[in-house]
């Protein structure tokens, strides 16, 4: 079995056991336990948390102590074991705690899959730039593979979809054992400062201009890339109480639809290295902000029907809008950093997405939709109008009964009844990424320079 093959099934695994439950999450939350939709907001938050200081962390005991290898096996272990858990917690307060610890034993095995990924076609003697490549797609396959199963399996409201991502996560977990040895490199000095060894001396970038509003800005889009991932699919699995919508196809395979953005993502990638060669770092983020605006308004006015090419478009800008984004990002903190800084000037720039970023965009989205955006109905006539139907309709009528929700003689409903206004709440997405967009246009000031991108190297 080849290194290649090994290290490709590992890049599989690794985003398999995400991908089989983070797409899907949301109609748990709601569809099935009915959770507050703002502490929701929370739980895509435990990401940016864990991204905070798991990886630095994980890192310094890699590089001093344990095999990559093996530190990533036990990682996934535990969060195979936190997976087991989840579908017996009833509290979503308690649920959110759990899900940080499952965060916490997973984000950092990111950064561990790339390494062990490395240090394989190293002493393979293969050439990084041209092989990783492809090895990463795998992960994107095994994303999308994972939504798939959920879906088709039925799982995507039901407590089996950690069941599923925690088999594989043992699995995955025992495979890294048989992965090649990544030894501690020790290449942080036994006196090192505080500073240096949790890689600190990247905040006194802020001390320039440019890159400080780089990170800023970074920060501010970092707070809408995870905002699709954790609401789509309910998005469109919430059609079905529509009556007009309610048999169609994107009701019943939401999770499906949502996978045509990860497809996306895989063959934006390899169009990334003529757009910025031809346009440019800033060109390059510009076009990534403007495709978040797009992917938004897209949702705003899709539809199951004859509104399902937008949808089918919004999950086909993805691509362009999330990898755009953190390959140009990471590219210009490259180009722009000193050698010795340059390492923690990336973490640094992933943490300000994937850490505040994400934090700031999960609970304020959260916050946002619970507070301005979820509309609550008393009578049958004003849901009726909402759902684009008659307060007779027999399928509302069983919703109503399903809810254990009683309708009087006047249509009077025993308890309200809330539905979230997706349109208003894309739009507002989109006008947040137009003005993220416009602001970085005119603040970021950064010169072309194509030679720049012919010479560089990961």
């Amino acid at each position: 079995m080849s290194i290649k093959f090994r290290l490709a099934l590992m890049s599989f695994l690794q985003f398999f056991v995400w991908g089989a439950w983070l797409i899907t999450i949301a109609n748990y939350w709601f569809g099935t336990k009915n959770w507050d939709g703002t502490q929701f907001g929370l739980v895509f938050s435990t990401m940016g948390i864990a991204s905070l200081f798991m990886p630095t962390l994980t890192g310094i005991i890699a590089d001093r102590w344990v095999n990559a290898e093996k530190l990533y096996g036990i990682l996934h272990l535990l969060y195979a074991a936190v997976l087991f858990c989840l579908p017996i917690v009833t509290n979503s307060t308690t649920f959110i705690y759990v899900i940080l610890l499952a965060m916490c034993f997973y984000m950092p095995t990111i950064s561990l899959c790339n390494s062990v990924s490395y240090n394989g076609l190293l002493l393979n003697k293969s050439d990084i730039v041209k092989d990783f490549p492809p090895i990463r797609v795998y992960g994107t396959i095994g994303f999308i593979a994972a939504m798939w199963i959920t879906n088709l399996t039925g799982n995507k409201a039901t407590a089996y979809q950690f069941y599923i991502a925690g088999i594989v996560a043992v699995i995955l977990g025992i495979y890294a054992f048989t992965l090649p040895e990544s030894k501690p490199q020790r290449l942080i000095k036994e006196n090192a400062s505080t500073v240096d060894i949790l890689g600190l001396g990247a905040f006194k970038l802020f001390a320039d201009y440019k890159m400080a509003l780089f990170f800023i800005f970074s920060m501010f889009l970092g707070s809408t890339l995870q905002l699709t991932n954790a609401y789509g699919d309910i998005f469109l699995d919430e059609f079905k109480y529509f009556p007009r919508y309610a048999n169609s196809f994107v009701v019943k395979y939401s999770t499906i639809i949502m996978s045509v953005s990860q497809v996306s993502e895989t063959l934006f990638i390899l169009a990334i290295p003529f757009f910025l060669k031809r346009f440019g770092i800033k060109t390059v983020m510009l076009i990534s902000m403007m495709a978040w605006v797009l992917r938004f308004a897209f949702f705003a006015f899709g539809n199951p029907l004859d509104g399902l090419w937008l949808i089918i478009m919004s999950c086909i800008v993805y691509g362009m809008a999330f990898d755009f984004f953190n390959v140009s990002g990471s590219l210009f903190v490259e180009t722009n950093t000193d050698s010795k800084n340059r390492a923690s000037a990336q973490g640094m720039f992933m943490m300000m997405t994937n850490g505040f970023g994400a934090v700031i965009g999960s609970f304020t989205s959260g916050w946002a939709i619970d507070r301005f955006f979820t509309k609550s109905f008393t009578n049958t006539t004003e849901l009726a109008g909402f759902l684009k139907t008659e307060p007779s309709n027999v399928l509302m009528i069983d919703f109503l009964k399903n809810q254990n929700i009683k309708i009087d003689t006047d249509g009077v409903l025993s308890q309200a009844v809330f539905m979230k206004d997706w349109q208003t709440i894309w739009l507002t997405f989109a006008l947040y990424a137009l003005i993220i967009a416009v602001a970085f246009g005119i603040l970021f000031k950064h010169k072309h320079d194509p030679k720049v991108i012919e010479n560089y190297k990961h």
